[in-house]
């Protein structure tokens, strides 16, 4: 349990953008494969267009800021 609350704290080896993002994109999944599943039995789920666009914007967004640190802390500069 205390390795949990230690994701919270500035000095951690954990990733949080990659967490959120990941979170976010196997929410998308299993909306997808509910829809799937329901339609299969004749039911209509229905979504919000602009809750899934928000999965969608912090799924990219989550996903391109770890990138783009990844980019830049590979760029350090030489001694």
């Amino acid at each position: 349990m205390k390795e949990l609350w230690s994701i919270f704290r500035d000095d951690n080896s954990w990733n949080e953008k990659t967490i959120i993002g990941f979170l976010s994109f196997a929410m998308m999944v299993v909306t997808a494969m509910v829809d799937v599943a329901t339609g299969i039995f004749g039911e209509n789920l229905e979504v919000k267009e602009f809750i899934y666009n928000s999965f969608v914007i912090i799924t990219i967004g989550s996903f391109g800021i770890a990138g783009l640190e990844g980019v830049l802390k590979s760029k350090s500069p030489e001694d």
